[in-house]
C-alpha cells in the first residue's frame, strides 16, 4: 500500500511547464472558456472513450516532504473542507494568472495540513452538453473549466478537490476523456472519476504527521441523466456513485481502508437543493458510512449549510454550502476545520465567510459577525441526532491477539470426534487457530477454531475485523467438545469451524469437513429450512421481519461480519434463496 507523505506544503518551481503540458494533451488554449451559465438545451452525449490514466494514489504533484519527527503526542492534524467551487463567467478572471488568482483566501485555505473542496466542473473545453433528460428542463446546468483551476486551487494550498458531484461529466463522454487525462498528471489529486468503479473508489492515500490517511469521494445526489458516465461501472469509466451497486462497494472500500489504519473522510454530494436539514438518505449513508470506520463523513451539494457534529466517534458535516460561486444567494459560507489525533476527530471549528451578492471569492468575517455566523452554523446541528462533542475515551480495549499453528498431537486427541479416518482432508492441512473475541457480558475472551491451512491467514483478518467493532460471539470451541455432533453445539450457540460431517439429510460432505467454513452464533443466526429452524433456540430469529441488528450477536446483510468474510472472498448463507443459513460463511459459497 502506497502513503503519500506530508509535512508542509511547498509549491513547484516549474508549474508554467506543467500548465503548458497539460493544456498540450487537452488540445486547448491557455486557459477554460467554458461557456456562460445559462439554462440549455439538451444535447446528445458524446461517444464513451477509453481514457489512459494512473492510478488514483499517483494523481498528487508537487513536492513532499518526509515524514514528521515531532513526538507523537504532538501530532495533531488539521483538515479543512469547503463547498461547491466552479469557475464560470466573471469568475475565470481568477485564473488568469492561476499563481495568484485566489490569493485573497489563500491565508485561510492553505493554513490546513489539508485542505478539500468540490469542483462542480468536468475538466475540459470539448464535449457536446449532457441532456440531463431527468432534470426540469429549466433547471438543466452545464460548467466546466480547464487544467488551470487545479493549478489555482493548488496554488492557494487547496489539496485535493472532487468532481464526483452533478456536473463532473456535464460534457459527456468526451469531457470525461479530457477529465481522466488531466487526472493523470494533475498538481493536485482529483477524487471520484475513474476508468471503472473500483478506480472511481480508489482513495487518495497520504501520511500527515504521521498518520495515514484515506480520501474518497462519490455522488449521492438526484440523478439527472441516464447516460452510463454519471456512474462508473464495474468496466466502464465515470463518476464514483454512492447508489445502486456504487453504495456498497464504497462501504466495503472504506472498511478495507479503515482495517488497514488509515483514518477514513469520505466527502460526499449529496442531499436536497436549497435545503438546511439532512434527508434521511443522507443520514442512512452516513450511518453506513460510519459502521465501516470512517473518521468523517463530509459533503455538500444542497447550496445552504447543514448541521455538523458527532455520530458516535465519526464527525459527519451535512452541507457545507458554496465556497466560490456565481452568485452570492445562500451566501453564508465557510471552511470547516477538524482536529485529528489518533484517527479520530476529536474537535471542530467553523471559519465563517460570506460570499458577495454578485458571487466570487468568499470573504471571511472577524469579529461580532463572525461569532454570530458560528453561533447560526452551530444551531444547524439541532434535530439531526449529532453530538457536540466526540464520546469520551473508554479504557483502551486489550489488543487482539492471534495465533495460527498446525495440529499438535494434544490438539489431535481432542479432535477425535470429529476428524477420523475417511475424512476428505488430512489434519496436516489443517490448522489451530487462538483469536480474541468479546463475548455477550462484554467481556474479551481467546477463542479456538480449526480451519484449512489455505484459509488461516484470511479467517484470522476476518475476526480482527469483528474483534475491532466489538461484534459479540457468544461462544468458540472445538465442537469436539460437543462429541463432534452438530446439532449439539448449535443449542449451546458455539462457533465453530472444522467437522468432517455431511450436509444434514444427504451423503455429501459439508463445507466443514473441508475447513472451509464457519458458523457464528446459531441460535442467533438459525438455519431456516421448510422443515423447520435448527437450532430449535433460534426460532425467534428465523422471520427476516424479526432480524433486526439490535439483537446481540445477530448478523445482517449489512453487518461488520458480512462485509469482513466478503472481503476475503467468503460468502454468506444467509444470502441464500432456500434455504436460508445465517450462521454460515464459506470460502466456496455452499
Amino acid at each position: 500500500m502506497t502513503f503519500h507523505t506530508a509535512k508542509y506544503r511547498t509549491r513547484s518551481a516549474v508549474v508554467a511547464a506543467n500548465l503548458v503540458g497539460l493544456l498540450l494533451l487537452m488540445g486547448c488554449v491557455d486557459r477554460a472558456r467554458g461557456p456562460a451559465i445559462a439554462r440549455s438545451s439538451p444535447s446528445p452525449p458524446g461517444d464513451t472513450v477509453e481514457a489512459a490514466m494512473s492510478p488514483a494514489q499517483e494523481s498528487a504533484r508537487g513536492d513532499r516532504s518526509q515524514p514528521s519527527s515531532e513526538p507523537p503526542a504532538s501530532r495533531t492534524v488539521r483538515l479543512a473542507f469547503g463547498g461547491d467551487v466552479m469557475f464560470e463567467d466573471d469568475l475565470r478572471e481568477f485564473l488568469d494568472e492561476p499563481e495568484t488568482g485566489l490569493d485573497p483566501i489563500k491565508a485561510a485555505t492553505a493554513a490546513a495540513d489539508f485542505t478539500m473542496v468540490n469542483l462542480e466542473a468536468a475538466l475540459t473545453n470539448r464535449g457536446t452538453r449532457d441532456p440531463k433528460e431527468l432534470e426540469d428542463a429549466d433547471n438543466r446546468y452545464h460548467f466546466r473549466t480547464g487544467p488551470s483551476a487545479l493549478e489555482a486551487l493548488h496554488a492557494a494550498g487547496v489539496d485535493a478537490v472532487s468532481v464526483a458531484n452533478n456536473h463532473g461529466v456535464d460534457f459527456g463522454a468526451q469531457g470525461l476523456a479530457d477529465t481522466l487525462r488531466v487526472k493523470a498528471t494533475a498538481p493536485i489529486p482529483v477524487l471520484g472519476v475513474g476508468r471503472d468503479r473500483a478506480e472511481a473508489l480508489t482513495p487518495y492515500r497520504v501520511t500527515l504527521r504521521g498518520q495515514q490517511f484515506a480520501f474518497f469521494a462519490a455522488d449521492d445526489s438526484f440523478l439527472e441523466s441516464t447516460a452510463p458516465h454519471w456512474q462508473a461501472g464495474a468496466s466502464t469509466p465515470g463518476l464514483a456513485a454512492a447508489r445502486g451497486p456504487g453504495r456498497s462497494a464504497l462501504v466495503r472500500a472504506v472498511d478495507r481502508a479503515a482495517a488497514e489504519g488509515a483514518a477514513v473522510v469520505v466527502y460526499l454530494h449529496w442531499g436536497e437543493e436549497n435545503s438546511t436539514k439532512a434527508t434521511t438518505r443522507q443520514q442512512a449513508l452516513a450511518k453506513a458510512l460510519a459502521g465501516a470506520g470512517a473518521a468523517a463523513v463530509v459533503g455538500t451539494h444542497s447550496h445552504r449549510l447543514q448541521g455538523a457534529g458527532w455520530l458516535g466517534s465519526t464527525y459527519v458535516s451535512y452541507g457545507l454550502g458554496n465556497f466560490i460561486w456565481y452568485h452570492g444567494r445562500n451566501g453564508a459560507t465557510g471552511l470547516l476545520d477538524l482536529t485529528v489525533r489518533d484517527g479520530r476527530v476529536v474537535a471542530d471549528s467553523w471559519r465563517p465567510a460570506v460570499i458577495p451578492a454578485a458571487g466570487g471569492l468568499p470573504r471571511f468575517q472577524n469579529g461580532r459577525a463572525a461569532a454570530e455566523a458560528t453561533a447560526a452554523w452551530r444551531k444547524l446541528r439541532r434535530g439531526t441526532g449529532l453530538a457536540d462533542e466526540p464520546p469520551r475515551a473508554s479504557p483502551a480495549s486489550p489488543a487482539f491477539k492471534s495465533s495460527v499453528s498446525p495440529i499438535t498431537d494434544e490438539i489431535r486427541a481432542r479432535m477425535a470426534t470429529s476428524h477420523r479416518p475417511g475424512c476428505p482432508v488430512p489434519l496436516a492441512d489443517l490448522r489451530y487457530l487462538r483469536l480474541s473475541y468479546w463475548d455477550f457480558d462484554g467481556r474479551v475472551r481467546s477463542g479456538e477454531l480449526v480451519i484449512a491451512a489455505e484459509h488461516a491467514d484470511d479467517v484470522v483478518a476476518v475476526f480482527r475485523k469483528l474483534y475491532a467493532a466489538r461484534f459479540p460471539i457468544q461462544r468458540m470451541v472445538l465442537v469436539s467438545e460437543y462429541g463432534g455432533d452438530d446439532e449439539k453445539s448449535m443449542a449451546a450457540n458455539n462457533s465453530s469451524g472444522f467437522n468432517c460431517r455431511t450436509v444434514a439429510g444427504t451423503d455429501r460432505w459439508s463445507q466443514h469437513s473441508f475447513g472451509a467454513a464457519i458458523d457464528l452464533n446459531p441460535v442467533q443466526n438459525p438455519y431456516v429450512t421448510q422443515a423447520g429452524v435448527s437450532p430449535k433456540a433460534g426460532q425467534p430469529y428465523a422471520r427476516p421481519g424479526a432480524r433486526r441488528a439490535t439483537v446481540k450477536g445477530l448478523i445482517t446483510a449489512d453487518s461488520v461480519v458480512v462485509r469482513a468474510f466478503r472481503d476475503v472472498g467468503w460468502e454468506w448463507g444467509g444470502d441464500w434463496t432456500s434455504p436460508k443459513d445465517y450462521q454460515h460463511f464459506s470460502a466456496t459459497g455452499s
